[in-house]
């Protein structure tokens, strides 16, 4: 028998709600008329606060409905025919999108095996033999994720040696940033960090996340070199992002970036994660695989007790092959939840021995 299971569940950051500002603020700008598709106060209001988030006065911003389609409108500025975009081969991108990015880009993902989710410069070189020969798609972009897929985080010399690289060789670098506010705020140096991993070290354009940060859609395209997004309204519009009620997604943003709102709640996450891979490490028969960087707890279990956890409260499993799981924290995971996970574990350790 297992403990009563946690309110709230380990799936994923997907799961929670929104912050409670961000809701208010969709219903304070549900008053009277809007113009649509963007020509409105919140829209400007939302423009404004992310070019200052990000230090860069005129940065074209394009506001988009999830994740995979932001992706997509900022790699489609950046990418011609024959073209291809070099990521990590457990990329979002790559493995999480359902070949959209292909799909609809008409360019070819070269996915690079890594360890820990993050590509170093070399892997970058490994890819230039195939430059010039028009027998093979030419590398233009390099997209990271920041934080990694696999719980991990780019530090800002990992990031400017990334874009060094790349710029030597004519390519752009990209940026997933679903989980932006994570690595910011693991890297623990407040807002100015948002700047310290992007702007400050070379990123060209990056996808600002919101549906993971507390907002209940909606993401943000930024060209961080501005003229990159000079064609950016029309790919939008083409690629099915352009939302005609954009003060709602507006309204969200700029609520969730007020006041450092998404870095608390990203810190409050990264802090649930910590906490629960430090109890969990203790249980005997679990490992925990990775050092908890982010909002991401990767570990192994007996894999007896995989299935009847994942009845009981929901989360995912990894790596068949290695019994890996993975449990997310959110901005709303409270100690009970951790406290009641860690007990449920526990028992269906104890019990698959």
């Amino acid at each position: 028998m297992l403990p009563p299971p946690p309110e709230r569940t380990f799936a994923s950051d997907n799961s929670a709600g929104a912050l409670p500002e961000v809701l208010d603020a969709m219903v304070a700008a549900n008053v009277g008329h809007a113009v649509a598709y963007g020509s409105d106060p919140w829209t400007a209001r939302a423009v404004e606060r992310i070019r200052d988030l990000f230090g860069v006065a005129d940065a074209e911003v394009a506001l988009c409905w999830g994740g995979t389609g932001a992706n997509i409108v900022g790699l489609q500025c950046l990418l011609r025919p024959g073209d291809a975009v070099v990521c990590a081969s457990s990329a979002h991108i790559s493995i999480d999108e359902c070949g959209a990015p292909e799909r609809f880009l008409g360019a070819k993902l070269i996915d690079l095996p890594t360890e820990d989710g993050k590509l170093t410069p070399d892997d970058v070189r490994s890819t230039f033999s195939l430059l010039d020969d028009e027998h093979h798609v030419q590398p233009q972009v390099v997209s990271i994720t920041q934080s990694t897929e696999l719980g991990t985080v780019y530090r800002p010399d990992e990031i400017a040696a990334l874009a060094e690289v790349a710029h030597a060789n004519g390519l752009y670098l990209h940026l997933d940033g679903a989980r932006l506010g994570n690595a910011v705020a693991a890297l623990g140096q407040g807002a100015a960090g948002a700047r310290a991993i992007t702007t400050d070290v070379g990123v060209d354009v990056l996808t600002l996340g919101g549906t993971k940060a507390g907002v209940t859609h909606g993401e943000a395209v930024v060209f961080l070199k501005p003229e990159l997004g000079e064609r950016v309204r029309f790919v939008r519009k083409q690629a099915a992002q352009l939302a005609s009620k954009m003060r709602f997604i507006a309204a969200q943003m700029d609520a969730l970036l007020a006041e450092d709102r998404w870095l608390a709640a990203a810190g409050h996450a990264n802090a649930m994660a910590a906490r629960l891979g430090e109890e969990v490490a203790q249980i005997e028969g679990v490992t925990v695989n990775r050092p908890v960087e982010v909002n991401a707890v990767f570990a192994s279990l007996p894999p007896a007790a995989i299935e009847p956890l994942q009845a009981w409260s929901p989360f995912w499993t990894w790596d068949e092959a290695t019994h890996e799981v993975r449990w997310m924290c959110s901005f709303d995971t409270t100690d009970d939840d951790v406290d009641r996970l860690v007990a449920g574990i526990r028992a269906a350790v104890e019990s698959a021995a």
